[in-house]
């Protein structure tokens, strides 16, 4: 069996660590922590591991995540992976900071990338792990909060949320997403 974890975020310097790039920063803590590399490769970063045989896919598409869609079609058709073994991280500002909802299918919810992996999938039928980080800015400064850097008290909240969503990974992909949703949701 095969999946594809696709961590949303936008490439380059200017957007590294910051709160719309919980996606690639989720997924540069399970690199670490299964020990592999990624690789640059067509749409994106790709790397590989795999769990009690199941074989995990970890895309960080370079395509901005305004066209996330582009990259996760693109690897979905190469890789041959079934919209149901699709595993989308993104953030949410509509979730306090340091929560976590995971769920089976949905709509974008106002997120662009999400939006776009609809328009190419030409579906909503695939789960999703949403990252909370809050929404404390005033009227008009979503975008300067959104691409601001995590604040140092943050970041060991983030290492723990992290961790959550690497196990929830596991189960998703041993038990299945129920058994997944009940673990992330409930905790967090």
């Amino acid at each position: 069996m095969k999946y594809l974890i696709a961590g949303l975020g936008n490439i380059g310097d200017k957007y590294a660590h910051t709160r719309h790039n919980v996606g690639f920063d989720c997924l540069d803590y399970i690199a670490s922590k299964y020990d592999f590399k990624f690789e640059n490769d067509r749409f994106g970063e790709l790397g590989n591991s795999k769990f009690r045989g199941r074989n995990l896919y970890f895309l960080k598409p370079d395509t901005f995540m305004n066209l996330s869609g582009n990259a996760i079609g693109f690897w979905m058709r190469k890789l041959d992976i079934p919209l149901n073994h699709l595993i989308v991280i993104t953030d949410d500002l509509n979730l306090p900071f340091g929560k976590i909802r995971m769920k089976p299918k949905g709509s974008h919810g106002g997120h662009n990338g999400l939006r776009n992996i609809e328009s190419v999938l030409n579906s909503q039928q695939y789960p999703r792990i949403r990252v909370g980080i809050g929404s404390d800015f005033k009227t008009g400064e979503q975008v300067d909060f959104v691409l601001s850097k995590w604040l140092p008290d943050e970041e060991e909240i983030l290492q723990n949320l992290y961790e959550k969503i690497r196990l929830g990974i596991e189960e998703t992909v041993f038990r299945g997403i129920g058994m997944a949703m009940n673990s992330l949701n409930a905790n967090y």
